[in-house]
């Protein structure tokens, strides 16, 4: 990452050059996800969805088309197009593969906790009734990705957009702002014509729309390729801060007035037959903004650098970060858990939050297993190979 003065300037990051920002908003993403996942969770009130437009979604989106422009551009400058591709293929196919296996567990603790607990409306709620009625119809719509359980939706989204990712790699190198317009014609293009992929049962789409949030990810992807784009956003620019502060605050207004009654008849009824619905199956522009803003805000706030970055206090979301993938699954799996346990055994506060603290724990526990793991594989892979036969 040394063609980042802005994102990645030189100590900044890991010892790698790495910028730890990118792990850190992607880690707490993952943190946000799992709490958000977890019905009548108190402490769900401390993610961002409650204090604005838009939520972990468009950070996990974002930080991974900066990513993929990142490393497959790398790989795509030095080895050439064929091989940037094949490992972009490949990154798919072991998405694709965890993504089936993550179905098939998930589905299977579904169908376990309302057995046991003799509540069929889990099967309902969490969106796997067609399972159960046509098993055999149900898992062919989930090999092609048009059937699956609520909170599933990131990891197809992103699948999809990695897929296509090859297709604008070449004109990403050569003409970025080419690229950025086609992906927001295609951005505005998609809610006004109906585009969406179908779902299983018949009748529903994806919920989140492919050809919308293609345009958040090239987004990220072309702003990894215009430094004078980066330096922009990290530039002193008191008007620029000034209106992403005033959408900050606006949003907080208008997200508050959707729970508190007296905000909600401040906002006059021309206003709200023009502002709703705000979308997140489309992305509204509203919700794009918000984000926009919020990143704006951060990035001036949190400079590369940031001494508390390579702390001890960020460690355990940078850890997570890392291993987003594994993090995320196990992360769908635990949420479960714990709805489970707040209807089922204890419902407190405390209970709230000891399901929530264990289960961001386990996060960062498997996040640090895994970590070690590569970093022991890495190691044993640079031994020589006598070395490595005499261990046998």
């Amino acid at each position: 990452m040394s063609d980042g003065r802005v994102f990645l300037p030189a100590g900044a990051g890991a010892a790698d050059g790495r910028d730890l920002r990118l792990d850190f908003f992607r880690g707490l993403a993952l943190w946000f996800i799992f709490v958000n996942h977890i019905p009548a969770n108190q402490l769900a009130w401390l993610t961002p969805r409650n204090f604005g437009l838009s939520d972990a979604t468009e950070i996990f989106v974002f930080i991974s088309g900066y990513t993929a422009a990142l490393v497959y551009g790398r790989v795509h400058e030095r080895a050439g197009f064929r091989v940037a591709a094949a490992q972009v293929l490949r990154r798919c196919w072991t998405l694709y593969v965890t993504y089936i296996l993550l179905f098939f567990a998930f589905t299977a603790q579904i169908a376990y906790t309302a057995r046991v607990f003799d509540n069929p409306l889990f099967s309902e709620e969490m969106g796997i009734a067609a399972y159960f009625a046509d098993p055999v119809q149900a898992l062919t719509q989930a090999l092609v990705l048009k059937f699956r359980p609520a909170n599933l939706d990131v990891l197809p989204l992103y699948i999809v957009l990695l897929l296509a990712f090859p297709l604008i790699l070449p004109a990403l190198r050569r003409r970025p702002l080419a690229v950025l317009a086609a992906s927001a014609a295609l951005y505005l293009a998609a809610p006004r014509l109906g585009w969406n992929l179908a779902t299983y049962p018949e009748g529903g789409v994806w919920f989140f729309n492919p050809f919308a949030w293609q345009f958040l990810f090239i987004l990220g992807a072309v702003l990894h390729r215009l430094p004078d784009l980066r330096a922009f956003v990290t530039r002193q620019n008191g008007a620029v801060m000034t209106a992403a502060v005033a959408w900050l605050a606006i949003g907080l207004f208008l997200t508050l007035s959707w729970r508190i009654a007296y905000l909600d008849s401040l906002v006059p009824q021309w206003l709200a037959e023009l502002l709703y619905p705000i979308s997140k199956t489309d992305l509204d522009p509203l919700r794009l903004l918000h984000f926009l803003a919020l990143a704006y805000v951060t990035v001036r706030l949190v400079p590369a650098g940031s001494p508390w970055l390579a702390g001890p206090l960020a460690a355990p979301v940078l850890a997570c970060g890392r291993q987003a993938l594994h993090v995320f699954c196990v992360g769908v799996l635990l949420s479960f858990a714990a709805q489970t346990v707040l209807l089922h055994i204890d419902g407190s506060l405390s209970a709230q939050f000891i399901v929530t603290t264990v289960g961001i724990g386990a996060m960062v526990v498997l996040a640090r297993v895994m970590t070690w793991y590569q970093s022991a594989e890495r190691a044993h892979r640079a031994l020589p190979v006598a070395a490595r036969k005499s261990e046998v």
